[in-house]
């Protein structure tokens, strides 16, 4: 069980990590949001393990690390760690090109949310722009989930 606990930190620092390497102003919009793709793999997988406290928690590091309004990111996080692990044995039966838009549905609500509270706060206007993060999550889906299933599998960390 600790060793389950080490990758799931584990990839969650390697998404951590991706998304605080330092890219150029114009590719900023196309960079996927690797937490909240992580996250949602952990509670599709274990939702009995990873549940809404991991997602308010990993929400906190993400204000934290990004100088946001704090709790920002760890209301958003943990409504979707919430929902993710409710719906988990729906989109996990989906095949992959449905469960990829089942994770759409995730971000989208996770960005809407978010930026909905960050406008509250005079800080983000919508615009399209905002929204690609959530389109180049959904392509990098299906190769994400077969890459960590493989880690989870490989580990014999949990079932499935």
């Amino acid at each position: 069980m600790n060793g389950a606990w080490l990758v799931i930190g584990l990839t969650i620092v390697v998404a951590f990590i991706l998304n605080l390497i330092p890219v150029p102003e114009w590719a900023l919009p196309y960079r996927p949001d690797w937490v909240v793709l992580v996250l949602i793999y952990w509670c599709l997988a274990t939702p009995d393990r990873l549940s809404t406290g991991v997602g308010w928690l990993v929400g906190l590091l993400i204000d934290v690390s990004n100088a946001n309004v704090l709790g920002l990111h760890a209301l958003g996080l943990a409504t979707l760690a919430y929902v993710t692990t409710r719906l988990h044995l729906r989109i996990r039966m989906f095949p992959w090109w449905q469960q990829s838009l089942s994770v759409l549905v995730l971000l989208i609500g996770y960005k809407g949310l978010v930026g909905w509270m960050r406008s509250l706060f005079g800080e983000l206007q919508f615009d399209l722009m905002y929204w690609m993060p959530c389109l180049i999550g959904v392509l990098i889906w299906p190769w994400l989930f077969v890459i960590l299933r493989d880690i989870r599998r490989y580990g014999r960390l949990f079932s499935g």
